[in-house]
């Protein structure tokens, strides 16, 4: 594929970073990058806030609506709503315009949301359509916010460094994990749910300031696409014409939409079926962030060169296992426990299945695949919101982790088979 090259920078996509020792220095050798290393801060701080948020809206819904595992899903389906309907066209933005100028903006209007909500909460004023609301004009901003940031990773670190970028941005992902629901279940406690949502939407700024202080010059850019119609049809059948990058997407979306309705479970578990406080339920967030933490670790330290379809596979498959066991533990503790080996298993899915979409792609193309990519991980959170909601309601709280991880380890099964058919033989890498 031939593309255009009216826009370069003193950096082209095919630049090496310079390889680092063994060890620690290993792990992090993403952060080397000084770009990165904005990014990298700013997210922690962002994303921790994000978290309290999100501990934060489940337990202000289930509070408004009395307890009610439908209302929950319902508020988890309208913010990933906007996922399904505009993410693809996210992506094509992202092919086509300064990827850091538009992450400046879609974080500054996630932030803006935080505060409304704040301000309404605090102010004695919320109602439950409210959260709805705001609930859907935050999946607007995050709809546009996924692809955008997925694919920008690579221009920070260059290709040579992706798969270590993408393990230390799964890290910083679930330390924020940890940290944000354990403070946040403190905090509804002891000040209420406002002031969680003003402190997230204070929290964005620190994202929005290190995207600004990067050296644009710096950054890995390849040329920018042609112009003109029929740019999301060109990347739909790029895609298509890729059967194995097909199945991991399919994979992916499965992963996600049954599997990974932690948030939402999680709450009706902790309130419902164990009789636990907002405290509780933060707990249990962070057992599960201290395994999805691990993982990305095992994964930031093997990260090199392409990563195996055999770990994105194994890692589904162990996944739905651990996560159907866990939904069947007698106490709390046990529960609790249960959750740190499958984060494990899903963080190592997870990681590796993003790095192989992206280092297996043209970098013309690169937001595009992305944008469906983030769509199938993240669309189908509706559906998986108001189908864990609805068998809360119907059966008990342990019934959508069940299903899901049943639903996850079947998918895994069925995308192997599909592989070893077309290629007599699982492919070790990639690519």
């Amino acid at each position: 594929m031939s593309v255009p090259t009216h826009r370069t920078t003193e950096r082209t996509s095919g630049e090496a970073s310079p390889e680092p020792d063994s060890g620690r220095g290993r792990m992090f050798r993403s952060l080397r990058e000084r770009n990165y290393r904005y990014y990298a801060a700013g997210q922690v701080v962002s994303l921790t806030g994000t978290w309290m948020q999100r501990a934060a809206q489940d337990w202000l819904v289930l509070e408004l609506s009395g307890g009610s595992p439908a209302a929950l899903g319902v508020a988890v389906a309208l913010q990933f709503l906007p996922t399904m309907l505009f993410t693809l066209y996210a992506g094509v933005t992202a092919d086509r315009f300064d990827k850091r100028r538009l992450l400046v903006v879609v974080q500054a209007g996630m932030g803006l949301c935080g505060l409304a909500l704040g301000a309404l909460d605090v102010g004695g004023l919320v109602e439950l359509w409210q959260v709805y609301l705001l609930a859907l004009v935050l999946g607007c901003f995050a709809a546009f916010d996924a692809p955008v940031r997925q694919s920008f990773v690579v221009e920070m670190v260059g290709p040579a460094q992706l798969p270590n970028a993408v393990a230390l941005n799964s890290m910083t992902f679930n330390l924020a994990r940890i940290v944000g629901p354990a403070v946040a279940g403190v905090l509804i406690t002891v000040i209420g749910t406002g002031p969680v949502f003003l402190l997230n939407g204070l929290s964005s700024a620190a994202v929005v300031l290190g995207l600004v202080l990067m050296d644009p010059r710096r950054l890995y850019r390849s040329a920018a696409p042609a112009q003109g119609r029929g740019r999301l049809r060109e990347g739909l059948g790029y895609v298509s014409a890729r059967p194995e990058l097909v199945v991991v997407l399919v994979l992916v979306f499965c992963v996600s939409t049954f599997g990974m309705n932690f948030e939402n479970a999680f709450a009706v578990v902790a309130r419902n079926v164990f009789h636990r406080d907002a405290a509780g339920y933060g707990l249990l967030i962070t057992a599960l962030a201290v395994g999805t933490l691990t993982g990305a670790a095992l994964a930031a330290r093997r990260a090199g060169g392409r990563p195996r379809l055999r770990l994105v596979f194994g890692g589904a498959a162990a996944f739905g296992v651990l996560e159907a066991l866990a939904s069947q533990m007698p106490t709390y503790r046990s529960f609790a426990v249960a959750l740190v080996p499958v984060g494990i298993a899903v963080m190592t899915c997870t990681t590796a299945a993003n790095a192989t979409v992206q280092l297996s792609v043209d970098p013309a193309v690169r937001g595009r695949v992305m944008g469906l990519y983030m769509m199938l991980f993240l669309g189908g959170r509706p559906i998986g919101g108001l189908l864990s909601g609805w068998l809360a309601e119907i059966f008990d709280g342990r019934a959508p982790l069940l299903v899901g991880g049943l639903g996850v380890l079947s998918a895994s099964a069925l995308g192997a088979m599909v592989l070893l058919r077309r290629n007599h033989g699982l492919p070790k890498r990639a690519g």
